[in-house]
């Protein structure tokens, strides 16, 4: 498999879930100090399927071997973003223990770390605290997990 990455236009992640859990992962932006959670993922590299590329971050980002199951959400992004379509699949754990990653692409690892990783409980919020429930992205992100999944229902 040639390790050059392919046309980065869409990410590819993963909600990893168990016992009702989703983790997510803290990145520390290096020049502000400012810390947010994300579901892991990346880009494609050539000639990788879906699948790959996501068992590949998960792995990267979370120590997790993970069973990528089906897709849960399939977005268009603001065409200023980043990437510009987001692919999120249902990953189980199969083995591993979560914890922070590497970020492999020096022009990513330049800018930001992975500092934790934390099972946020998908049936009750209450204890998610604010850094990401006031979270813009994150946040309405996990929701419509929590809806496509059956966790809330509206």
């Amino acid at each position: 498999m040639n390790d050059k990455p392919a046309n980065r236009h869409t990410r590819y992640q993963g909600a990893i879930i168990n016992d009702d859990h989703i983790l997510l992962i803290r990145h520390l932006e290096h020049l502000s100090g400012r810390t947010y959670w994300v579901i892991p993922g990346g880009g494609k590299m050539q000639e990788e399927t879906d699948e790959e590329c996501v068992r590949r971050e998960m792995q990267e980002e979370t120590h997790l071997d993970v069973k990528v199951g089906e897709l849960l959400l399939d977005e268009s992004t603001n065409p200023d973003d980043a990437y510009r379509r987001m692919k999120t699949y249902l990953c189980t754990p199969l083995k591993g223990e979560a914890g922070p990653g590497v970020e492999p692409e020096p022009e990513a690892s330049s800018h930001y770390s992975i500092v934790e990783v934390r099972w946020f409980d998908l049936r009750d919020e209450r204890d998610w605290g604010e850094l990401l429930t006031n979270d813009h992205i994150t946040y309405p992100l996990v929701q419509r997990i929590r809806r496509k999944m059956g966790y809330i229902v509206f």
